[in-house]
């Protein structure tokens, strides 16, 4: 009886544990459909995040330049307004400033008055050419009138036969209207923020106005046209619904986002193609701010393709277990056990992958040389990166857990504490400048505090990314400096020939009285003393007018390693006494320099005079001369390890009569004088220095002469 139950039992068991099988095997394919789809949808995400960090930071490099193209016409503005407006007398100026803007774009610069409707055209290395400027053209430029000192004028972009352009203007000092413009080329202007730009192995970037209108795109046949209906006349058929409503409300709008959209063409590919898209604004420094609006995009299919390969082959691997338990009940448990260890393994195997996947984007977070750590509400680090962990001199792990106060300043805890408030308070991110003191000198970081919504979009934590602007703020300091110094020169101008004339009538009648003057008698002694001081300070005047340009040099070019070597002979003396090494490299083949070899002899000794006195104790002073390729300028650089220059020192240095030098020792000129010498045959002169332990010690000058070549 039992004997003849038992077939039947077992088959009845086999038939349960087959049909619990099969529902777990459904069961588990829906669990991987839905894990699928939830991995995907992350890792896009997450692909969407690091779009966006390079749209961002191509927006911030695009609105840095056209900052330095505000600043360049600005500050041919206050040039021009030393001069008499006649093109010839700006030529010089005008040529001067197209060697700092002519890699920007800017291709023409134009005067236009607007009461004799002349236009004096400007272009690189030609004489200015004038001519009539027509009403239409001066109906669509803004009136100067209208205009203060600091304001920027842009124009819409223009498609043209050689490109995409757009005017700068800013109005002219002056009883007559007048405006200054520069011709700026967008194509050359955006080409080097854009052209490189790769997300994934295809992605690409682009770039749009306040109408809408491609700027910049990879497929060329886009590029002054509406992005709104090109895509329709180019692939007719294909849906835009998405990418319209992207342009038109989002980043017209000029909000911060990402997304998909479906496009019709991809590198060359043509078809209904889906995108991933990340896009920020940016602001152009203009008196009514235009927002453009730059995007990163890539083809969705590049990280999803490996996902679903994947779990493909899955499915197919549990279709063929179920059709096993089906075709006989007897060997379910044997291929489900061999079912199991294989899906662990291959479990193990996307694990692993998903690990490098995960890895591969926390390695783009890990070489970034940018400060990025995650906080709670409290400000409690919750992740960090290595860059910013190894800054501190630590490891994350060490910092997470700990509050903001563990690695900065109370207050500069505090005002990042506020920042973070202020995310969790509106949802939107928050921009600060933070000043960080290192060791003894500080840093600049510009810090953006973005929200890390949850599913409810509720802020969970605060994502800070902060980057190292220490040298952008260098360079508006040598700005401010430059602009401080040609004030200066031209009141050195006006005091130098107030002085001279009644120092003249000193000297002479000075001169009258030693002649009538016993040699052996007090009043002798007492008129020497006179002549010697007052012709003290007819070289302090003669530096003066040095400065103020208003000397000429005895000849218009020089051999720069000529008089490198020249000025080495009559110092080689004082190096050797206090025990100063002198390294050479002067690179050979060099082109002559514009500039009189006596004048900047007087330049490199003030300089290699300054390095022997910040080395009392003796050191090594190396002198390096190159050319620069992309200027092709001369570079003559004069390093010393010397004490270096005081923090407080550094915006003064170039100051008439500054000094750190005991009193009777030194003028305060000589670096003064330098900076005239070299700003007036177009060059320029800059120093690094440091006094800490944490880079290395001393001062380097480096000055960039203009070539004959």
């Amino acid at each position: 009886m039992n004997a003849e139950h038992r077939p039947r039992i077992n088959r009845n068991v086999l038939f349960f544990v087959s049909g619990i099988a099969l529902i777990f095997m459904l069961a588990g394919a829906a669990l991987g459909l839905w894990s699928a789809r939830e991995l995907r949808e992350t890792v896009a995400d997450q692909f969407n995040q690091q779009q966006l960090a390079v749209a961002r930071h191509v927006a911030n490099l695009i609105e840095r330049q056209m900052v330095f193209l505000k600043r360049e016409i600005l500050y041919l503005r206050e040039r021009s307004a030393s001069h008499l407006m006649h093109p010839d007398a700006l030529q010089e100026i005008v040529q001067n400033t197209f060697q700092r803007v002519l890699e920007s774009g800017v291709w023409r610069i134009e005067l236009v008055e607007n009461v004799t409707r002349k236009n004096y055209v400007f272009t690189p290395f030609q004489r200015p050419s004038a001519k009539e400027v027509d009403e239409a053209r001066l109906l669509a430029l803004p009136d100067p009138g209208e205009m203060n000192d600091q304001d920027i004028w842009i124009s819409e972009a223009e498609s043209r036969p050689f490109g995409i352009g757009i005017v700068l203007a800013a109005s002219l000092p002056g009883e007559s209207p007048r405006l200054l413009l520069f011709n700026v080329n967008i194509s050359w202007f955006l080409t080097p923020f854009l052209s490189e730009i790769r997300s994934g192995r295809t992605g690409y970037a682009w770039l749009i106005d306040d109408q809408g209108r491609f700027l910049y795109h990879p497929n060329t046949e886009f590029v002054g046209k509406s992005a709104f209906t090109v895509r329709e006349e180019k692939f007719p058929g294909s849906s835009f619904g998405i990418i319209q409503f992207i342009q038109k409300e989002r980043m017209i709008e000029g909000e911060t986002g990402s997304g998909y959209y479906y496009s019709g063409w991809h590198r060359g590919i043509t078809g209904n193609i889906k995108k991933l898209i990340a896009y920020c604004p940016l602001i152009l420094p203009v008196s009514q701010p235009k927002k453009w609006s730059v995007a990163v995009v890539a083809p969705t299919s590049e990280i999803e393709d490996s996902v679903h390969r994947g779990y493909l082959r899955l499915f197919f691997l549990q279709g063929l277990v179920i059709m096993v338990i089906l075709v006989s009940a007897a060997a379910v448990l044997f291929f489900e056990m061999k079912w199991s260890r294989s899906l662990e393994r291959r479990v193990d195997q996307r694990t692993e992958d998903l690990k490098k996947s995960e890895e591969k984007y926390r390695s783009l977070v890990e070489s970034a040389e940018d400060f990025i750590f995650t906080v709670d509400s409290d400000g409690v680090f919750q992740s960090m990166n290595s860059f910013t962990a190894n800054f501190f001199g630590g490891r994350p792990e060490e910092f997470i857990g700990k509050k903001l106060s563990a690695l900065f300043s109370e207050e500069l805890a505090g005002k990042q504490s506020e920042a973070v408030r202020q995310v969790h308070a509106v949802g939107k991110s928050v921009r600060n400048e933070l000043e960080v003191d290192i060791g003894d000198h500080k840093i600049w970081l510009s810090a953006n505090f973005m929200p890390l919504k949850d599913e409810d979009g509720g802020v969970t934590s605060v994502l800070c990314i902060a980057r190292d602007i220490t040298e952008n703020k260098n360079l508006e300091r040598q700005l401010i400096n430059t602009e401080k110094l040609a004030s200066m020169g031209t009141l050195a101008a006006g005091v130098a020939h107030e002085v001279n004339n009644p120092l003249g009538v000193i000297l002479g009648f000075c001169d009258l009285l030693l002649r009538k003057t016993d040699k052996k008698s007090q009043d002798y002694e007492d008129l020497k003393t006179i002549e010697r001081q007052g012709l003290h300070c007819k070289q302090v005047v003669e530096n003066l007018l040095s400065f103020a340009r208003l000397g000429e040099g005895d000849s218009d070019a020089a051999d720069l390693n000529e008089c490198v070597q020249d000025i080495i002979k009559v110092v080689k003396h004082t190096l050797d006494m206090h025990d100063i090494e002198l390294v050479l490299s002067l690179a050979e083949d060099l082109p002559s320099v514009k500039g009189d070899a006596r004048q900047l002899q007087q330049v490199f000794l003030n300089l290699i005079n300054n390095a022997v006195s910040a080395m009392p104790e003796g050191g090594s002073l190396k002198i390096r001369t190159f050319l620069e390729r992309h200027t092709r300028r001369a570079v003559i650089q004069i390093q010393d390890d010397g004490v270096g220059i005081l923090e407080e020192d550094k915006d003064r240095i170039f100051e008439p009569f500054f000094t750190t030098k005991p009193e009777g020792e030194g003028t305060g000129l000589g670096l003064f004088v330098s900076y005239g010498i070299i700003t007036k045959y177009g060059g320029a002169i800059d120093f690094v220095s440091h006094r800490s332990a944490l880079k290395p010690r001393g001062t380097t000058f480096t000055i960039k002469l203009l070539t004959e070549a």
